[in-house]
């Protein structure tokens, strides 16, 4: 009995039929209603928080109050639908706007134009409060708070130090690294130095130079998980008043709004991020078949990355891949691509020990999960050489890509897991 899928791909569809007898697993994330009043729910949210009193007793008349707010990289965030909620709480707590400043936690990204910070947080916003930009290189805004337990030197933007209450903003998301992103990452990477975001980055890499990547540091750890203990102690040094994150529906819209203890508040937000995105699967499988989800999930290979890490959670060691990716833009960004013109992992591996960045990191993860289980991917003819520089193999059909994955296996009574949606759903592997 075949049983047929339609997996995106790019703005159209591939159908496949697969033998039901084989299917173990088909990944597939809960349905969430999205909030519909917005500010009712932030509203909510400040007044009745977790682990802390509701913002309105945290702050009062005279203090002068620091926003971190993500910068453009996450406009998923949708700021302009929040902060403004935001402010006239702090407004109703005796906090006026000009005792008010956003800082756009840049870490090591390019600063803001005008027009972007209107375009991240609205025109309501620019106009109410101050606007600073934390960027890592621009040493002399960075004073020093202190040294992790791991030997890492932090320095925090100034801005935020002499602040008399900090609150946190952000959204919760599955982080390949960190093990979810918001919470503490509002200051690590977002207002500190660069030399405190390398040395806290470089826990993402393997202890032994050669060996890769860390294996600590993945998608859904937090315990154990070098990288995001070294964030939290420097958020611990920092001690802000106050957090607002929230999480999301697969299709981008709010599900959910957490406020309150700046720890507290974010891992209840990590728990619904879990409910919504996480997936129980029956084991591994042979055969995985992973698709984005179509544009933009698949617009190039490096947000093509987060379905590629999600589908090799979910196959054997000695199993196979298909991935869907139309990669329209395949080249694109040229942070990423770059880092595939090294000869070897190990000299890609060994250039990102000596300068980290996140594409850096993401292109190394992809080679090294490429060169352990065969990555076959399904995209357009023209990207055959970039996707074969990247250490996977090039079709332009699915059925060109069962017949190559039956090939590798070497067998026909094989197991497989499909994933329609995989840039969004993360598979908890129940052995």
């Amino acid at each position: 009995m075949l049983k047929e899928f339609s997996l995106g791909f790019g703005d159209n569809q591939i159908k496949v039929a697969l033998p039901e007898e084989k299917i173990i697993n088909v990944v597939e994330g809960k349905q969430v209603a999205p909030i519909t009043d917005v500010p009712a729910a932030v509203r909510e949210a400040l007044n009745n928080p977790i682990g802390s009193p509701p913002l309105k007793e945290v702050v009062k008349a005279g203090d002068k109050v620091a926003i971190i707010a993500s910068d453009i990289t996450r406009l998923w965030v949708k700021h302009d639908q929040f902060l403004p909620v935001l402010l006239d709480e702090l407004n109703a707590a005796g906090v006026p706007d000009k005792d008010i400043k956003l800082v756009v936690g840049l870490g090591a990204h390019r600063y803001h134009t005008d027009k972007e910070n209107v375009m991240v947080y609205g025109q309501q916003v620019v106009d109410r409060v101050e606007i600073v930009q934390s960027h890592a290189q621009n040493e002399e805004d960075f004073v020093y708070v202190g040294k992790t337990s791991r030997g890492v030197e932090t320095y925090l933007n100034k801005h935020v130090v002499n602040a008399d209450k900090v609150i946190l903003t952000g959204g919760i998301v599955y982080h390949l690294m960190a093990g979810f992103g918001g919470g503490r990452k509002a200051i690590m990477p977002g207002v500190s130095g660069y030399a405190t975001i390398q040395g806290n980055h470089s826990y993402c890499l393997h202890d032994e130079v050669g060996k890769g990547i860390s294996p600590h540091c993945v998608s859904g750890k937090l315990e154990g998980n070098n990288m995001h203990e070294d964030m939290t102690e420097m958020a611990a040094m920092l001690n802000p008043a106050f957090l607002l994150n929230a999480v999301f529906t697969p299709e981008g819209q709010f599900a959910r709004f957490v406020a309150g203890h700046w720890y507290d508040a974010w891992r209840e937000g990590c728990r619904t991020v879990e409910e919504i995105f996480g997936v129980p699967v029956r084991g591994k499988a042979d055969l995985v078949i992973a698709s984005a989800g179509g544009f933009p999930k698949d617009i190039n290979l490096y947000q093509g990355s987060k379905t590629i890490d999600n589908a090799f959670m979910a196959v054997k060691e000695d199993g196979v891949i298909i991935l869907l990716l139309e990669c329209r833009d395949i080249m694109e960004p040229p942070d990423f691509s770059g880092w595939f013109n090294y000869e070897s992992l190990y000299d890609r591996e060994v250039a990102l020990r000596k300068g980290f960045t996140v594409p850096g990191f993401i292109a190394l993860k992809c080679g090294l999960m490429a060169a352990k289980v065969p990555h076959i991917v399904v995209t357009l003819p023209e990207n055959k050489a970039f996707v074969e520089k990247a250490g996977m193999i090039a079709v332009t059909t699915i059925e060109e890509a069962m017949a190559l994955a039956e090939q590798k296996l070497g067998r026909k009574d094989y197991t497989i897991t499909v994933m329609p949606h995989a840039a969004n759903t993360v598979p908890l592997v129940q052995e």
